[in-house]
């Protein structure tokens, strides 16, 4: 397998995971790849290490105020150094067969919208392009001759096992959530978390920001609206049930009583593995699953009453139009606020409410433009009313 890509947030976890895997591939001799493009943000030194591996035609960074440092130290090997939002943009364009896109929040978005009017398959690792404006990004993928292949685990195990052929076939889609750190805790004691407790996530290392969205249960939320655009399927065949252990990662259950499975240990780089290779499967080190060690699987159903995101995540799914997107970027606000110990844990649901109830309100909708400016107008104004909501609710403390 030979393969041109480029890695969009190259020095994010799935952007690490991702070169580590080419890099694995490449030297058990099971595949090669050329690179096109690498972007990062602040940490110019792991972005270097990369570009000194991969030797791209282009290194970006998303800070201007960088761009003079990783010139220098890139002088001398030949490779091109842009910095800015439209550079990022323009490394997206670059001509690769394979696109990661793992560039985390909304920052992402314009780089995502780029790469799926090019044609290339695209590893979706960016939540928000789906939620902001995923009918259109799908289509834009579609007609430029590309695909969209879903990078997170629970998208990747229903793709893994969806009958492309015969959507017809599909009765349920299954979400499996693990229920954070806080799924047996006391709803009395959520008032007292701190942002440490909300990080520890008990299966998976991910950044700070998904890992709260995971203890709110709001991820799960967002991954169901992503769930109705990638597999375009009504939210009413959408459900979400806890399953602690993490070892089935979703499932699809089929009109004639079949339900099938996706399983294994957590880990990213399985479903970045699948999406890398696709249609082929790629041998690397991955963990195996011990079933007998494992004992037994447990399930249960969410607890909306105590993690009234996921709840709010369905309205907004149900209601359409710019609710998503409007639900995404409050609940970025006060999940960061959280993190910056402006808010409680428990006030960032409610924040996300106040939000929701002021768009309404409002009618917000985003403008003129193409889906991806329309979605990006929703967000900053969304963001707005969010950071009037969390203000009101800080003076109020």
């Amino acid at each position: 397998m030979h393969r041109r890509v480029s890695v969009l947030g190259a020095t994010g976890s799935v952007g690490r995971s991702t070169l580590a895997l080419m890099d694995e591939a490449e030297r058990a001799g099971t595949a090669r790849f050329t690179v096109a493009a690498l972007t990062g943000g602040r940490n110019i030194e792991q972005l270097v290490e990369a570009a000194r591996r991969w030797h791209p035609d282009l290194v970006v960074t998303a800070w201007p105020d960088l761009k003079s440092d990783l010139e220098d130290a890139l002088a001398g090997t030949g490779i091109a150094v842009a910095a800015g939002e439209q550079a990022l943009v323009e490394a997206a364009l670059r001509p690769a067969d394979w696109i990661m896109a793992a560039i985390v929040g909304v920052a992402g978005l314009k780089s995502t919208w780029a790469a799926a009017g090019t044609g290339a398959i695209v590893g979706l690792a960016n939540k928000e392009s789906l939620v902001c404006c995923g009918p259109a990004l799908m289509d834009r993928a579609t007609r430029a001759g590309g695909r969209i292949l879903p990078v997170d685990s629970e998208h990747s195990a229903i793709y893994q096992v969806f009958p492309h052929d015969r959507p017809e076939g599909v009765r349920k889609l299954v979400l499996t959530a693990s229920g954070g750190p806080f799924r047996q805790t006391p709803v009395s004691d959520l008032a007292r978390v701190t942002p440490e407790r909300a990080v520890a996530h008990p299966n998976w290392s991910m950044g700070a920001k998904i890992s709260v969205d995971s203890a709110t249960l709001a991820n799960k939320g967002l991954e169901m609206i992503e769930a109705a655009w990638l597999f375009a399927m009504p939210e009413s065949k959408i459900d979400v049930v806890v399953h602690p252990e993490s070892i089935i990662h979703s499932l699809v259950e089929c009109v004639d009583g079949s339900t099938l499975a996706q399983m294994g240990p957590p880990d990213m780089r399985t479903p970045i593995a699948y999406a890398l290779a696709w249609p082929q499967r790629m041998a690397w080190a991955a963990p195996a699953l011990d079933l007998v060690s494992m004992g037994q699987l447990t399930f249960e159903a969410p607890d909306t009453g105590r993690f009234p995101a996921l709840d709010m995540a369905r309205q907004a799914l149900r209601a359409g139009g710019a609710a998503p997107a409007i639900f995404n970027a409050a609940n970025e606000v006060a999940a960061l606020a959280f993190l910056d110990r402006r808010l409680g844990f428990l006030n960032i649901a409610a924040v996300i409410a106040d939000t929701l109830e002021m768009a309404a309100a409002a009618d917000l909708v985003g403008g003129s433009g193409d889906a991806c400016e329309v979605a990006l107008a929703v967000d900053q104004e969304a963001r707005r009313l969010a950071r009037i909501c969390l203000d009101r609710r800080e003076q109020a403390a």
